[in-house]
Order: structure tokens, then sequence, then C-alpha cells
């Protein structure tokens, strides 16, 4: 994974009307995450909403890819992400209404862990 610094400026401008997108480094690549609740990842220069069970059927009805990596020794692994329709590089207004559904999925996931201090 690497990160894409012009696409996650993208994202965070666009959806500023929503909210303030932080991003914190993972494997190369970045998680983002809106007021708190992590609803994306940036793998190079895709982006990939969160998903979850309740939200696969519109993400399947839009024919987006599940985020897929190598495991080695053959193997690949998924991860519940799912890559972002191509209109919404340049459409505002559709990468919020994606979003939307990946906020959704990102606020019923599990908590957040604290740290032991």
């Amino acid at each position: 994974m690497a990160v894409d610094a012009g696409l996650v400026a993208w994202v965070t401008e666009a959806m500023e009307p929503v909210g303030a997108v932080t991003h914190r480094a993972m494997m190369g690549g970045a998680t983002l995450y809106l007021d708190g609740v992590v609803f994306a990842i940036v793998d190079d220069d895709a982006l990939w909403f969160k998903a979850d069970k309740l939200s696969d059927a519109r993400w399947d009805a839009a024919g987006t890819a599940r985020f897929t990596y190598s495991m080695g020794e053959g193997r690949t692994g998924t991860m519940n992400y799912r890559r972002a329709p191509d209109e919404i590089y340049d459409d505002a207004d559709e990468l919020r209404r994606w979003a939307a559904l990946a906020l959704e999925a990102g606020a019923r996931g599990p908590a957040k862990r604290r740290r032991k201090e």
C-alpha cells in the first residue's frame, strides 16, 4: 500500500461540509476518519470505502470490488472495504453520498478499545 497524498487532500476537501477528515498510516496506506469514525482507506491511487453486512447489497449492486491483499505463499486476504465508484474522483457530491454509506458502516463497527496506561 502507498498513500496518494493528492487523493487524501481531495477527500478531505470534499468532506469539509460534513466534518473533519483525519488519517493514520496503515501498512503503507492510510485509514481515513471523519470526526473519529473510520470510513475509508487509501491504497496507492484508489479510495476504498468501509462496508459491512448491512451495506454489502448496495456495494454489490454498484459492482464495486472488495479490498483484497496478498498474504504470501499464494494466499489472499480481504477486508470489508469496497472500491469507490469512479465518479467520486471528480464529483464531490458523489463522494459524499458514498462516504455517507461508509460512515454508517463505520459507526456500526465495534467501539475502539482504549489503551491501558
